[in-house]
């Protein structure tokens, strides 16, 4: 019998590449995505088509509205940073970062997958190459699988949940190795937090340079670098 696995899907980069590892090691894959009112939906096309080109069981879009609450340059008429150096990333806590997201979207995941009797939920955290948000490390991480498992039917009658974090030790250039060894079309991707009219990154947030630098470091071109 084939395990099934949630995918937190965004269309970026770090979420396409757990897809890819996800289906790599034989995952019944359960795809789902949110459109939050982030500035940046242009990533919810992407996510589609890469649920159906890794042929996922399932692709699921729930509509939720953060700019209800705001508080970050992805939910607000907040100007999203431009230009900063790895130095100005790391010093403090991003305008970038949305208030409780990844906890939103897990625990959605957590009824997803409760539901359909999957004990495994992937997202795409990382805690090197990342802009400082706080629920991308492990300690996260580790504190909602403990709580995940003691407030759910499936966790008390021992059917744990495990949330996998596959990229959450790998610099953004490993990243990116790993999916062009699987096959990731990363030209299907976008990672900017603040894309024009047509969907063309930035090139100069926080996340188009993590990727740009990632790309350079493992000495590969970006394909999607032309909708730059």
């Amino acid at each position: 019998m084939t395990n099934k696995a949630i995918i937190l899907l965004s269309g970026g980069l770090d979420s396409a590449t757990v897809l890819a590892i996800a289906k790599n090691q034989g995952y019944e894959l359960y795809a789902l995505s949110f459109n939050y009112g982030q500035r940046h939906a242009i990533e919810l096309e992407k996510a589609k088509q890469q649920a159906d080109a890794a042929d996922a069981k399932e692709y699921k879009l729930i509509n939720i509205d953060l700019r209800a609450f705001g508080g970050s340059a992805l939910t607000a008429d907040i100007n999203v940073p431009k230009h900063r150096t790895s130095e100005e990333m790391q010093k403090d806590i991003p305008v970038t970062y949305v208030p409780a997201r990844n906890t939103i979207f897990l625990s959605f995941a957590l009824a997803y997958a409760e539901t359909i009797g999957a004990q495994d939920i992937f997202i795409g955290v990382n805690a090197l190459d990342y802009s400082g948000y706080p629920d991308c490390r492990p300690e996260y991480i580790e504190a909602f699988e403990n709580m995940a498992n003691i407030a759910t039917s499936a966790g008390i009658k021992g059917n744990k949940i495990k949330i996998r974090t596959p990229l959450i030790d790998m610099t953004k250039a490993q990243i990116i190795k790993k999916g062009l060894e699987l096959g990731v079309n990363y030209a299907e991707t976008i990672s900017c937090y603040d894309p024009g009219p047509e969907g063309k990154a930035c090139g100069f947030c926080d996340s188009c340079l993590l990727r740009a630098k990632g790309f350079k470091e493992c000495d590969a071109m970006d394909p999607a670098s032309k909708n730059i």
